[in-house]
């Protein structure tokens, strides 16, 4: 139980289509406040937790490194799982999700929330509608304040728990939302720096990701800027989309002299990421990120790692094949 919980807890309120049956976490003190706070009852392990048979689902907030030995353990018990990004720290151990998941015919879902934001699925209607014509490049940066806010004892800030620093934490939200709009990513090139945080993790990160179409497209991340920024820009043949968080969404066609502003209502992301869980678990459609997807994510994002490590172009098949 963190802060993150709390973040799913809400959005599972707002949705209505979900309830809080249960909870565990390792902490005594954790587990009955937020089991006072949502009105579910704490379990006195994750064992018990899956034995209940009034659970059906699992929200899986549990550290990178044992996603697969806790939706391992869910999926032999018949529970669904969503488990937020990424899937796991090695491409090996979210194929082993996935396949224990299939294996048990049980929903997996990861959430990337994302590339549910209406600006971005504003973006994505237009490229499928032919407006961009060819796309050919597009630029991203992710870029938030961690100076004097980070727990060196958590598993988000080090190493061990999170390898790659900045880029697998929130870099891999945007390396998603590239692919979302650009398509497949086929090969990266990365750079990574440790220039402000404490601890042994890269706070600095950029990447060129090479897609199947032949684009390319850049992302920085960041958690050692003085604040928090968001941008993402998408350039293709006939037409260009420019979003940050700042101004919104602007679009321009050839031709126009300067972009107009795009009214996009903000869309509550998590909470239709969840939507779309519950309604897999009832036979309703499938979760856009599955297992597979997700893993191949995260593929995209250990390239980047290992050619910032070996200063060299890294194909993501390279990552999958290396699992």
């Amino acid at each position: 139980m963190g802060w993150w919980s709390d973040v799913l807890a809400d959005a599972i309120v707002r949705s209505g289509r979900l309830q809080i049956v249960s909870c565990f976490t390792r902490s005594d003190e954790k587990r009955r406040a937020f089991a006072a706070k949502y009105g579910c009852e704490p379990a006195a392990s994750y064992e018990a937790m899956l034995a209940d048979p009034s659970i059906e689902a699992i929200i899986n907030t549990t550290p990178n490194n044992i996603h697969l030995e806790t939706t391992r353990a869910a999926a032999r018990a018949g529970k669904h799982v969503f488990l937020d990004k990424p899937i796991a720290n090695t491409v090996a151990e979210g194929r082993a999700l996935t396949e224990a998941c299939r294996s048990a015919g049980v929903i997996l879902a990861l959430g990337y929330q994302r590339r549910r934001e209406t600006h971005f699925r504003w973006v994505r209607a237009r490229i499928d509608a032919g407006e961009f014509g060819r796309l050919v490049n597009a630029e991203a940066n992710i870029s938030r304040d961690r100076l004097g806010k980070i727990d060196l004892t958590s598993w988000r800030y080090q190493a061990a728990g999170m390898p790659g620093g900045v880029l697998l934490q929130i870099g891999i939200h945007y390396t998603d939302v590239l692919e979302y709009l650009m398509g497949p990513v086929v090969a990266v090139t990365g750079r990574l720096a440790q220039l402000v945080l404490p601890g042994d993790n890269p706070d600095v990160a950029s990447v060129v990701l090479e897609h199947e179409s032949g684009a390319l497209s850049t992302l920085n991340a960041s958690y050692a800027s003085s604040g928090e920024y968001y941008l993402l820009n998408v350039y293709g043949k006939e037409a260009t989309a420019f979003y940050d968080l700042h101004q919104g969404l602007r679009y321009v066609k050839r031709g126009e002299k300067a972009p107009s502003p795009v009214s996009c209502e903000p869309a509550d992301a998590i909470a239709s990421e969840l939507d779309e869980f519950a309604a897999a678990v009832r036979g309703e459609g499938a979760p856009e990120m599955d297992g597979e997807k997700s893993t191949r994510s995260l593929a995209v994002v250990l390239a980047g790692i290992r050619s910032a490590r070996e200063g060299r172009r890294v194909e993501v098949n390279e990552m999958m094949v290396a699992a």
